[in-house]
């Protein structure tokens, strides 16, 4: 796929972070591909660009922490990356939280075990609710992150 190859990635679980290896050897995943890219480049726009890959296929996992009366707790949203997340409308109801907010680079780096610009939902905290666009569904195959910035997971079949 674009200027990428592949791999299953079973045979190089070493290019993804430790929460997603777990989770991809404890679930049996199947069908899932990865391949190596410059860390440097892992910012959607750029990856995009220098691995002629289309925004619609690429999809972005963003961490918000949600807070309701004395609560607080965190979930992940699954965007295509030619959109936005609706965090104060969409998710916010969904979640049925009184207050929603991005959460911090520290704090989605330091509860999920990934690296921020790399973050993706295979691996999260089990009890996170993940709340995936509809748009990303649709789609035949998805590049996501590998929670490293050094490398894309491929999702065939609407992840």
């Amino acid at each position: 796929m674009g200027k990428l190859d592949f791999l299953p990635v079973k045979e190089r679980l070493d290019l993804a972070a430790e929460p997603t290896q777990a989770t991809i050897q404890t679930l049996d995943l199947q069908g899932l591909y990865i391949a190596e890219i410059d860390s440097a480049l892992a910012d959607t726009a750029s990856f995009c660009d220098a691995y002629d890959i289309g925004l619609e296929v690429s999809a972005n996992c963003v961490i918000v922490e949600v807070k309701r009366s004395n609560k607080i707790w965190y979930a992940a949203c699954m965007i295509q990356a030619t959109n936005k997340v609706d965090v104060n409308g969409v998710v916010r109801r969904f979640l049925e939280a009184s207050k929603i907010s991005f959460a911090s680079m520290n704090a989605a780096t330091s509860l999920t075990g990934m690296l921020y610009g790399g973050i993706t939902p295979i691996g999260l905290p089990a009890d996170w609710p993940i709340l995936i666009d509809s748009r990303v569904v649709d789609e035949d195959i998805v590049v996501i992150g590998s929670g490293l910035r050094g490398s894309k997971i491929l999702a065939p079949d609407g992840f």
